[in-house]
């Protein structure tokens, strides 16, 4: 593989850092050859590593495109990768001489590249915008980064991440530290515990905010000290800010390190950053690769890190009261603070090394040139419609499971969403998304993929809503008159009340879908019911099956941003506000305190539907007085729900997604039905304890907490019920490859 990088040649700082050590590295695998349009210390500095470097220098940007163009012509490159604004500019005028696929690595946000010069910004920002738009993948130095283009109307399915690797190869014994410290100017002792940050003076770091901090954790810790390692325009401000806080004795401000940082990094306790904005700092990981402790605003793609509690702090920009709390808490408690260092080094030096920067960009390339090759085609890809957009984790589990089958099946279709919140799906998914009230997007959608899939949940009902029904019912048939096949993908049916609707249901389904697989028996049976024979129809079973648990580190984080320590015993309750519930929320209450008191058990409040599910779990919890209880409002995405249910002892729920994910990590359950749906999935894995929401008491929710109590010690009936749904379940996506042809 040829690979053709460009840049100005004038950078500095992490993009530099990135570039020089990516490019050294790339090339014990591939030609990796870097352009400079300018010589100087970059390209020297290229040189001394062995990278290949060319420089076409000069201010005639039409000169150096027609050189740059016979120059990779000449040199058989397959990708021309760019860096930087006038390497995106010449690289976008590049794309249609060459005919080859141009990449840009975006170090930082181009909007604030130019601060504080508008000149600059309103000509240079400008430029690099509009080329940027022009090229034809991006990739961004942290998911946040890809974020934030994407939020700005970039196209999603057009970009990758990827995060800055150091080399953890252990380094040598960088000496006495406290001798080193004292030359710095710091005034420490055998006893002091040293925080540490090196950047540059400027607001965007936020100095402000870290000596604040820090002088409000000094006031309960006196043997911190802090030590600044950078220099800048904010100098003289921060310095009097030390005096008016009264610690100027005990912060140093060292200026620019020389010869190299290891002695810095390895001088310090506590590594930290305050920065308004970031990419991903290279700060961050040079402080794990000496097993520091880490304290950091959650800021770009650092929370990729740092799983706040688990292997460091987190904080709000700006928010000094709470970078003061946990300097101190770190400052007081040594084993704490050698055991976050420790987590962090563990997890950094895994997944952030430079060799895995380099593994990442080699997939990138061998994706795009898979891409680049994708013949051309008048119909391809796929358009998914369900309840997604919503904030509800089952249905947004299921649009992931899809969105996982689909790229088993080729990991370069096109896939279009229907969704409700089409900003928030296109940033959790990377995937095109158009809102469902926008008719003239979907339908051209429609007539450009060759699969439609009505995806997954319970969607022809009229229960919680009649329009929804029509929704559904008018785009399956839009779908397939615009010339798609269609298929409805381990769904749930029903219930349907009405008999217009089951008529109207029963005329669409027939005429319009080519298979319908199930995800339960129940289902088969309303489809018969209703007169629906024509499709082909399969049992199945529900496509969240087959996700899989977060990281453990992952799972600490967010149980710990809720207040629940990660490894206590629990039982979970998943309840949802229902007609009936409120007269019923009470028994709930005493169930989780019969729990507590006969088993042990701690009871959690676990929201499957975002803010929905929060006041029921606390409407339940008012009577527990002073039974210790917790409430995870807000877990984030469906491997981070699966793996905080992984941890509970039971579950009692109403939601059915909390039972499908707490079955796939084979966790009891108790069911309390408010819709057929939820008996029928409990059956179908051989589950009987279940109640109806109506009929329900506390003696039979008791007795269930019971049985659910008793199977955690015998789960193997139930697990085997679970593996054989998830064997069922791959006839979602054969269908799917089936209807595809492919």
């Amino acid at each position: 593989m040829k690979v053709i990088h460009l840049i100005s040649g004038g950078d500095s700082g992490g993009a530099k850092t990135h570039v020089l050590s990516l490019l050294q590295n790339l090339n014990k695998t591939i030609t990796a050859q870097l352009v400079c349009f300018r010589d100087g210390p970059f390209a020297q500095e290229a040189r001394e590593m062995g990278i290949p470097t060319e420089i076409m220098a000069g201010n005639h940007i039409f000169r150096i495109r027609r050189q740059l163009a016979a120059y990779i012509k000449d040199g058989g490159y397959q990708i021309i990768h760019c860096h930087g604004s006038r390497a995106n500019m010449i690289g976008a005028m590049l794309r249609k001489s060459t005919g080859l696929p141009v990449v840009s690595t975006i170090h930082s946000d181009y909007r604030i590249d130019y601060m504080g010069r508008p000149l600059s910004r309103l000509t240079f920002g400008t430029i690099n915008a509009l080329a940027l738009r022009r090229l034809d993948y991006r990739i961004g130095v942290s998911d946040a980064m890809v974020d934030l283009l994407i939020s700005r109307g970039f196209a999603p399915d057009r970009f990758y991440a990827i995060y800055n690797g150091i080399d953890f190869t252990p380094a040598p014994g960088q000496g006495d530290r406290l001798t080193y410290l004292r030359e710095l100017g710091a005034d420490v002792d055998e006893t002091s515990v040293v925080v540490g940050i090196a950047a540059r003076l400027n607001p965007v770091k936020d100095m402000t905010t870290l000596i604040r901090g820090f002088a409000a954790a000094y006031r309960s810790c006196p043997r911190l000290r802090l030590v600044i390692a950078g220099d800048g325009a904010e100098r003289g401000k921060l310095e009097a800010l030390a005096r008016e806080l009264g610690v100027e004795r005990q912060v140093t401000f060292a200026g620019w390190i020389s010869g190299g940082m290891d002695r810095f990094y390895s001088a310090l306790d506590i590594n930290t950053l305050t920065s308004l904005s970031e990419t991903f700092s290279y700060a961050l990981t040079e402080g794990a690769r000496f097993h520091l402790a880490t304290i950091s605003t959650a800021v770009g793609g650092i929370p990729n890190l740092i799983d706040t509690g688990v292997n460091g702090y987190l904080f709000t920009p700006g928010d000094y009261e709470a970078l003061g709390r946990h300097l101190a808490e770190l400052g007081n408690d040594d084993r704490l603070r050698h055991s976050m260092g420790e987590r962090l080094y563990q997890k950094a030096s895994s997944q952030f090394s430079i060799q895995t920067t380099v593994d990442t960009q080699l997939h990138i390339y061998g994706e795009i040139l898979r891409r680049h090759a994708r013949p051309k085609a008048d119909r391809d890809g796929v358009v998914i419609c369900g309840a997604y957009g919503r904030g509800n984790a089952g249905d947004d589990a299921i649009l992931e499971a899809i969105l996982q089958e689909m790229r088993s099946i080729d990991p370069d279709m096109p896939v279009t969403v229907l969704s409700k919140n089409p900003k928030e799906t296109r940033l959790s998914y990377r995937v095109r998304a158009v809102s469902r009230m926008d008719v003239p997007g979907w339908l051209g959608a429609m007539r450009r993929a060759r699969l439609y899939i009505n995806g997954g949940g319970s969607l022809i009902q009229d229960v919680t809503s009649r329009r929804s029904l029509w929704f559904y019912l008018l785009n399956i048939r839009a779908a397939k008159r615009a010339g798609c096949a269609v298929q409805m993908y381990g769904c749930g049916i029903g219930p349907v009340t009405r008999g217009n609707h089951r008529q109207l249901s029963a005329k669409v389904l027939n005429r319009y879908v080519d298979v319908i697989t199930l995800r339960e028996p129940d289902s088969r049976e309303e489809l018969r019911s209703m007169g629906v024979t024509e499709p082909e129809i399969l049992l199945t079973a529900d496509p969240a099956l087959t996700l899989r648990p977060a990281g453990d580190d992952v799972v600490d984080s967010v149980l710990l941003r809720a207040g629940i320590p990660p490894h206590g015993r629990y039982l979970c309750f998943a309840l949802r506000q229902w007609p009936g519930f409120a007269e019923r929320a009470p028994l709930f209450g005493r169930a989780a305190r019969y729990a507590y008191e006969a088993y042990g058990l701690t009871p959690v409040f676990v929201s499957v539907e975002k803010g929905a599910d929060s006041a029921a779990g606390r409407e339940a919890a008012q009577g527990l007085g002073d039974i210790p209880h917790y409430f995870l409002d807000d877990a984030g995405g469906a491997g981070a729900i699966i793996g905080s249910l992984a941890r509970m002892e039971a579950v009692v729920s109403m939601r059915l997604h909390a039972l499908i994910f707490a079955a796939g990590q084979g966790i009891p359950l108790a069911g309390v039905v408010y819709d057929p749906k939820v008996s029928s999935f409990l059956r179908y894995i051989g589950q009987e304890v279940f109640t109806d929401l109506n009929d329900l008491t506390e003696e039979k929710l008791k007795a269930m907490v019971d049985r659910a109590a008793a199977q955690a010690a015998r789960p193997e009936a139930q697990a085997a019920a679970v593996a054989r749904l998830q064997e069922m379940e791959h006839g979602n996506v054969s269908t799917a490859r089936r209807l595809l042809r492919m």
